[in-house]
C-alpha cells in the first residue's frame, strides 16, 4: 500500500480513510447548517471526535483529515493511544466518568477533562496538574463541570446537581493549574434534548456571571448536535456518526 513520506497511508488506497472522510464531511455540514440556523455562523462550535473503542489507526487517519481534538472516556485506552500517537498535534479530551485515583494518569496527556462532578476530583486533578507542571512543564488543564440534567425519576447519566455548580466552580477557579472552562452535560435518555440544553444554557449563564472566562458549553452528540448548537454549545462530542459502530474484536 502506498504511503506518504511521513508514513500515512494514501487515502485513495485506504477504504477506511475514505469512509471516515465521507462521515466527517457529513457531520461538518450538519454543524455548519446548525450554526447558521442558530445565527452562529461566525461562532461555530468546536468538534471533538470521540474515538473510544476505535483503534489508534483511525485517529491517525482523522488527523490527516484535519481533526485536532479527540475524546476518550477510559484512562487506560486513552493513555495507550496518546502515547502511540505522541508525534501528532492532537488535543486529548477526557469525557468519561473519572475516578480520583486516575487523575495522575489523565493529566499526563489530557488537555481538558469534561467530567468534573465533585470536589474530591477537583482536588485530585489540581494536585496532579501541579506535579506535572513542576515535572514536565505542562499547561493548565481545562476543566468542565459536568451537570446532571435529570429530573427526579429520570435515568441518571452522571454529573453534579446544578445547585452544586457554584461551589465546584469556586474550588476549581481557586486551584493553581486548573482552568475553569465551563459546563458539560449529556442529554437525558428518552426525552427531547431541547429542554435539557436550554436548562444547561441557563446554568452556564449563571456561572459566567460569576466567572466571565467560563463560557464554554460542552454538549451535543451524534443524535442531538443540532439542539445543542441551538442552545449555545461551544464544544460538540461526536463519535458514532463519524467512526461508525464500535469494531468487533475477535
Amino acid at each position: 500500500m502506498t504511503e506518504h513520506p511521513h508514513g500515512e497511508q494514501d487515502p485513495a488506497l485506504d477504504p477506511r480513510a475514505t469512509e471516515l472522510a465521507q462521515r466527517l464531511t457529513a457531520v461538518r455540514k450538519r454543524i455548519a447548517a446548525a450554526a447558521e440556523s442558530a445565527g452562529r455562523s461566525d461562532r461555530p462550535p468546536s468538534l471533538i471526535v470521540v474515538t473510544k473503542f476505535h483503534p489508534a489507526a483511525d485517529i491517525r487517519r482523522l488527523a490527516t483529515l484535519g481533526v485536532t481534538d479527540v475524546g476518550e472516556n477510559r484512562d487506560q485506552e486513552a493513555a495507550a493511544k496518546s502515547a502511540e500517537l505522541a508525534g501528532l498535534a492532537l488535543n486529548w479530551h477526557f469525557v468519561g466518568q473519572l475516578q480520583s485515583k486516575k487523575a495522575k494518569s489523565v493529566v499526563r496527556y489530557a488537555a481538558a477533562v469534561h467530567s468534573v462532578d465533585r470536589l474530591q476530583l477537583v482536588d485530585a486533578l489540581a494536585k496532579a496538574v501541579r506535579n506535572e507542571m513542576d515535572a514536565a512543564g505542562r499547561a493548565p488543564l481545562d476543566c468542565f463541570i459536568q451537570v446532571s440534567l435529570e429530573d427526579d425519576g429520570g435515568t441518571h447519566r452522571g454529573g453534579a446537581d446544578p445547585a452544586d455548580v457554584p461551589l465546584l466552580a469556586e474550588r476549581m477557579a481557586g486551584s493553581i493549574g486548573l482552568h475553569l472552562a465551563g459546563v458539560m452535560a449529556v442529554a437525558p435518555l428518552g426525552a427531547p434534548p431541547e429542554p435539557a440544553f436550554e436548562k444547561l444554557a441557563a446554568i452556564s449563564a449563571r456561572l459566567v456571571a460569576d466567572h466571565p472566562g467560563a463560557a464554554a458549553i460542552s454538549a451535543g452528540m451524534s443524535q442531538d448536535l443540532e439542539a445543542a448548537v441551538k442552545f449555545g454549545a461551544t464544544h460538540l462530542r461526536i463519535g458514532s456518526d463519524i467512526l461508525g459502530s464500535r469494531p468487533v474484536v475477535g
